[in-house]
């Protein structure tokens, strides 16, 4: 078939041809959208799902969608080892220039500016020639402690942008990369903007393990935001987002080819896109067929394994992988940690800090305690298949 008219569009973050089985969170999230632009109170939300599950395709088009309605929008991702003020600073800069366009510049405007200088300055944030005259009074959001200076930065730009009869909405994606300190200035700064009236729409996406890191950094961050679990998709919604696109150009699938590729993917967006990609390319022509689909199996697994599951395994260090070997012995889990360990040959204390490290670099995640289980979907039958042979740990004795 024609590679050129090819719907699918497997990446991070890239919006499907058919955005499947979401509308019920789009359309929540619309009327919280509204309510605070009508100067009403409004719950912040967390998207949480595992890998592949489409939580950053969901936060960029909440982005487009707030951006539509008139809201000025921040918009960053926290990768793992990043300060969260490099990378907030210079999006405030731009949402405050993009304020003063609108009209001349006010009281709350130049106090807004005169707040982000400070706090540029106290996080040493080179935010380059500033366009607008400011101020570094003392005493606003410069002490150095992000989880104090954060919430009044974000209250003294929410309060300019009420000035200008608009909104801010600020959109977190991996927010279980950010500190404990950072986590916890965003949930205070929610807070107090809150309480205070201002037009502040908070949405993050993060790891399942995002949920009781809010709880940790701060006891109330349940009651402040909504945690909607983004997942697999429902037969229909799985069905509807290969078929949809496929039929827009012309193009159709054989009952046994939908089985087939849902089965494949496990329903899971990512691999939707992926499978339904690479069997375009390798079917002759329409109707695709449960034969079309087998033939491509081979290539589009090989693809996978060697892209974005093997991005994932060469991060891990060689007892890392043994770990999730083990697990993957197991099956997809969740898995008990003793029986992991077990399943290693050693005992649960020699394995704790390897599993720890899993967890901050987001590999696995644990749903309750004594639990462990992976954040990307299909990635035991890869380390089966990148590590056939399971091979116990032998600690290594200390020498004295």
């Amino acid at each position: 078939m024609d590679r050129l008219r090819n719907p699918f569009v497997p990446g991070a973050g890239i919006q499907p041809p058919e955005l499947a089985g979401r509308d019920a969170l789009l359309a929540d999230t619309s009327i919280d959208m509204d309510r605070i632009l009508a100067g009403r109170p409004a719950k912040g939300r967390m998207l949480i799902g595992l890998r592949g599950v489409g939580k950053t395709v969901l936060l960029n088009r909440l982005n487009l969608m707030a951006q539509e309605k008139g809201f000025q929008t921040v918009r960053v991702e926290a990768p793992d080892g990043s300060a969260l003020p490099a990378l907030l600073a210079p999006e405030l800069r731009r949402l405050v220039h993009a304020l003063d366009v609108k009209r001349r510049a006010g009281r709350n405007l130049k106090r807004g500016a005169n707040v982000l200088a400070n706090f540029a300055k106290a996080f040493k944030v080179n935010l380059g020639p500033f366009g607008l005259s400011v101020d570094l009074a003392p005493g606003e959001a410069d002490t150095g402690d992000i989880e104090q200076d954060l919430p009044r930065l974000l209250a003294a730009v929410a309060q300019a942008a009420a000035d200008r009869d608009t909104a801010i909405a600020l959109f977190v994606d991996e927010v279980q990369y950010l500190s404990a300190k950072e986590l916890a200035a965003i949930i205070v700064a929610c807070h107090e903007t809150a309480q205070l009236g201002l037009p502040l729409l908070f949405v993050g996406a993060g790891l399942p393990q995002t949920v009781s890191l809010s709880g940790r950094a701060k006891s109330y961050a349940e009651r402040l935001f909504d945690y909607p679990a983004i997942g697999r998709l429902e037969d229909a919604d799985a069905e509807a987002a290969l078929l949809k696109p496929a039929r827009a150009e012309g193009v159709d699938f054989e009952p046994g080819a939908v089985a087939a590729v849902l089965s494949a993917t496990q329903n899971y967006p990512y691999f939707l896109q992926e499978w339904g990609f690479h069997v375009w390319n390798a079917a002759p022509a329409s109707p695709v067929t449960l034969a079309m689909v087998e033939s491509a199996a081979p290539g589009v697994v090989a693809h996978l394994d060697g892209n974005f599951f093997r991005v994932r395994f060469d991060q891990l260090t060689p007892l890392e992988q043994k770990y999730l070997r083990a697990m993957a012995e197991l099956g997809p889990g969740p898995h008990p940690t003793g029986r992991i360990a077990q399943t290693l040959g050693v005992g649960t204390p020699a394995v704790a800090t390897v599993r720890q490290r899993l967890i901050k670099k987001g590999m696995v995640w644990s749903q309750r305690h004594g639990e462990t289980a992976f954040t990307v979907p299909l990635f035991d039958a890869f380390m089966r298949r990148q590590m056939p042979a399971l091979v116990p740990h032998v600690p290594q004795r200390r020498s004295h």
